[in-house]
């Protein structure tokens, strides 16, 4: 089961961790930080992308704990 991983700032000011199509969020968070932590440890379990985006929403960061199909060469 593929389900990509989502770190997004809250209008409450928290941060949370949403699987990708989902309404409501899996984990809250008082930092940044703490959320990656949780979304990797979940993105690792099902073999997908995690996706951090900053406080304006944009994708900032994302890594592939799966099967990538762009790897690195060398």
């Amino acid at each position: 089961m593929r389900e990509d991983q989502h770190v997004t700032h809250r209008s409450d000011g928290r941060w949370q961790v949403k699987g990708e199509g989902n309404s409501k969020a899996t984990y809250v968070a008082d930092t940044q930080a703490e959320a990656i932590s949780k979304a990797k440890r979940i993105a690792k379990s099902y073999e997908s992308e995690l996706f951090i985006h900053g406080r304006n929403s944009k994708i900032r960061d994302r890594s592939s704990y799966g099967n990538d199909p762009f790897p690195p060469k060398g």
